[in-house]
């Protein structure tokens, strides 16, 4: 499956999963998209390379190749809504964040063809996640699983006006241990450079949800990064001036992870 995912084996009880960090279209796919969706603007872009350092931690990384347009890794199989009665894409999403159609007219995908999907892009990440959850869980009797995400500041379809710069997700407390929340909000509130949140608009998606178990030493943390902290949000480049200070921030976090 070395085409579907990348996935880094490190030495320490912690593992980091980006499940939006790829944006290949497979090429039967891109005749079908529209030109805005060919530029897969709604890609947590470069966040792999924002974590590279957790290298230097001993984490574990697990990398998608592919676009969330393909199907999102971070929802249930079944496409069940993640936050009711509010705005969100779907399993296989056909609008973009700006709500505009990511296909063209008459080629959005079927039933049949999602369940494709599933079986092919999204089960073998899954597998993959769990497997390497249970190696690390088995090796030091515990695990944390971080998942790193980014979205762009200002979003109306999700969110009024600029998302705050750290917005952790931990499903409201539930899917981490209270010490392990108590050690990263030390962390956070020590520094004063970002504004941040616990459990505001984004709480933590289904990886975050399905995979925590806090009593059986299993830990899952979502981090949403608004991209202006480390790239420019129009052009999609990397920023090293702004990414240099927020990876220093997110090392704290890890570490604290961590103890």
């Amino acid at each position: 499956m070395v085409n579907i995912y990348t996935l880094h084996r490190g030495t320490a009880p912690l593992l980091i999963s980006l499940p939006h960090n790829g944006h290949d279209l497979p090429l039967d796919l891109r005749d079908r998209l529209t030109p805005t969706a060919l530029r897969t603007p709604d890609t947590d872009w470069h966040v792999a390379q924002l974590y590279d350092f957790a290298h230097e931690l001993g984490a574990s990384m697990l990398v998608p190749r592919y676009s969330r347009y393909v199907v999102d890794l971070n929802r249930p199989p079944d496409g069940a809504a993640m936050y009711p009665g509010q705005s969100e894409t779907g399993l296989c999403p056909t609008i973009t964040f700006a709500r505009k159609p990511i296909y063209q007219a008459g080629q959005e995908p079927t039933a049949a063809e999602i369940q494709t999907r599933v079986q092919t892009f999204w089960q073998p990440y899954h597998v993959a996640l769990q497997d390497e959850l249970a190696r690390i869980k088995t090796a030091h009797g515990r695990a944390v699983l971080w998942e790193a995400h980014s979205i762009r500041s200002i979003v109306p379809m999700f969110f009024d006006g600029r998302l705050p710069d750290f917005n952790l997700g931990t499903a409201n407390g539930t899917s981490c241990s209270p010490q392990l929340q108590a050690r990263l909000a030390q962390v956070l509130e020590a520094q004063q450079a970002y504004s941040w949140v616990f459990n505001g608009r984004f709480k933590g998606g289904y990886i975050t949800r399905q995979y925590a178990n806090p009593n059986e030493g299993i830990d899952t943390v979502q981090l949403e990064l608004a991209q202006l902290n480390y790239m420019d949000e129009d052009s999609f480049d990397y920023l090293a001036t702004r990414a240099t200070p927020t990876q220093s921030l997110i090392r704290k976090l890890l570490e604290a992870a961590l103890q």
